[in-house]
């Protein structure tokens, strides 16, 4: 525990005066195109320290389970499509199941109908939205030509 609080210390004092040097040393105005790359510089530091924290987790979970969960005590599925098994029964998840919730793709077949109908609804609201929108569009821009006339 000294060594890393010792270490600490240290990074905190090289960090201070690398700090001290670049803010009065290093200290003029950068033209505009430093000012962009110094922020995309800066920008980046995150970007890719998030990208090598996700290789390494990534790594860390092929190592644990394989590529394809081949290092799995138990490889098959417990459950399936809106049935699964919760402490040795088996039980129904999605909408009228446990918690509530939407309908799975394994629903029967009257809700898929009605899914189908709700959703050719919505797309023919959207169509007619949509048309609208264009005809006043093609309203303003006519006003616009008039006016200017």
């Amino acid at each position: 525990m000294d060594a890393l609080t010792r270490t600490l210390r240290t990074f905190h004092e090289k960090h201070e005066k690398l700090k001290t040097t670049v803010h009065t040393a290093w200290r003029y105005p950068l033209p505009k195109w430093g000012q962009y790359a110094m922020g995309c510089f800066y920008a980046s530091i995150p970007l890719v320290g998030g990208w090598y924290i996700m290789q390494w987790a990534i790594s860390k979970s092929v190592e644990e389970i394989g590529e394809r969960g081949e290092k799995l005590r138990h490889k098959e599925l417990q459950g399936y499509g809106n049935k699964t098994i919760i402490d040795g029964k088996e039980q129904t998840v999605g909408a009228g199941g446990r918690f509530g919730g939407v309908h799975l793709a394994m629903s029967d077949q009257k809700t898929q109908e009605n899914n189908m109908a709700m959703l050719k609804a919505m797309f023919e609201r959207e169509k007619k939205r949509r048309r609208k929108e264009q005809k006043n569009r093609e309203a303003d821009m006519e006003e616009e030509e008039e006016e200017k006339q």
